[in-house]
């Protein structure tokens, strides 16, 4: 797939079909947001996938359990605290990762969803989950098989958000 034509035909996917996401499909996934550029070299993103009973129990921390629920996996990408070096960077270091994984998901005919409400609960989910106080949890991709794609994406025009310079 040209690089264009998958920026520009990915989208969210927020149902899903009941077929089952390979483990090559996760491992070239993860291996997308593994490449994301950030700061320093510092890759200060840790992944964790989550399949049908840790998934659902996570159901409780969103108004979009139903997102979670229906998708075959559910990828939670934290922020290691113990090896950023730049809180900001960092985050925009790991909004790459996501956007990596994001094309990359499209890229094999999966679709996903990026859940950022749920983050709302990220200390709740940290203590579920059994996690340190090291990981600080930033998103989630609802991920499977599309069983509805949505229509056209619209953008804003460019000289729209352009500032004259």
């Amino acid at each position: 797939m040209d690089i264009f034509e998958g920026i520009k035909t990915r989208r969210s996917i927020r149902k899903f079909s009941s077929e089952e996401v390979s483990a090559e499909a996760i491992a070239n996934i993860l291996e997308a947001g593994r490449w994301a550029p950030s700061g320093k070299n510092n890759q200060p993103w840790k992944f964790m996938v989550l399949a049908k009973e840790k998934k659902d129990a996570l159901a409780e921390f969103t108004k979009y359990s139903f997102l979670v629920k229906g998708a075959n996996k559910l990828i939670l990408i934290f922020l290691d605290k113990d090896i950023s070096y730049h809180y900001q960077k960092d985050l925009l270091a790991i909004g790459a990762a996501i956007e990596n994984m994001l094309l990359c998901i499209h890229s094999l005919g999966l679709g996903a969803c990026w859940m950022g409400e749920i983050r709302n609960q990220g200390s709740d989910i940290i203590k579920a989950l059994g996690l340190g106080e090291n990981l600080e949890f930033e998103a989630a991709l609802a991920l499977g098989k599309p069983s509805l794609i949505s229509g056209q994406g619209r953008r804003k025009d460019l000289k729209d958000l352009i500032i004259d310079g």
